[in-house]
């Protein structure tokens, strides 16, 4: 007898609106096999949800069923989500593995009644398939590196600024100026901060301008 039941919730889904109301049974079949499942191996379904009339090759962000699921788990703990079959989950076997990873990512366990392994079991098919959508990703976060260094080098070339961090005479001018005012009638760096911090200008933390900072504005092109 099971007595520390695992919690999880049952996820349902339906393509064709033709197979979705009270007189069809693509629903019920699924929530039986689920249910049979979660009794025969220590799961209690705690809640269900349901996307009817939604294509299994859409991505599982696109679903609405799927994405108030997402957001119940966040607030309620549960790390398992039971579905009757893979192609219930997804039809298509790269949304399949795409919205598995993403579930592992989460730290949640995806597992199809009809084949409990299928999501752990490394086929060459699914080996595959993985590695393809990593060299997309990868091509993916390279062409945005490239269009972001394509536009940095146009900034430039127009004559503004690429990337780095920002000089004090860029960033605040005004407070640069009055620094060199109160250097040039002898005040030191730390009387220099104390002034800029009376009259209100103080760093984005609110705090004073250290000695250094001040030494810093002070430097030719700072």
């Amino acid at each position: 007898m099971v007595t520390n039941k695992i919690r999880a919730i049952a996820y349902l889904r339906t393509s064709s609106a033709a197979n979705v109301g009270s007189d069809k049974d693509s629903d019920k079949r699924q929530r039986a096999a689920i249910a049979a499942f979660a009794k025969a191996r220590g799961y209690q379904i705690v809640e269900e949800f349901y996307d009817a009339a939604v294509s299994g090759a859409d991505p599982i962000n696109e679903r609405q069923g799927f994405k108030a699921m997402l957001d119940r788990i966040a607030g309620n703990g549960v790390r398992v989500i039971l579905v009757e079959s893979p192609d219930r989950f997804a039809r298509d076997l790269a949304v399949q593995l795409a919205g598995h990873s993403y579930l592992k990512g989460l730290g949640v366990e995806l597992v199809p009644t009809t084949a409990p392994d299928f999501f752990t079991e490394d086929t060459p098919t699914a080996v595959l398939v993985r590695q393809v959508l990593g060299a997309i990703s990868q091509f993916e976060k390279a062409s945005l590196v490239a269009k972001l260094r394509a536009a940095r080098e146009r900034k430039v070339a127009a004559g503004g600024r690429g990337t780095g961090r920002w000089r004090y005479d860029e960033a605040r001018p005004e407070v640069v100026t009055l620094a060199r005012e109160l250097h040039d009638q002898g005040m030191s760096y730390r009387k220099i901060s104390a002034a800029l911090a009376q009259r209100g200008y103080v760093t984005s933390k609110g705090k004073p301008y250290v000695a250094s900072a001040v030494q810093t504005m002070l430097m030719r092109n700072a």
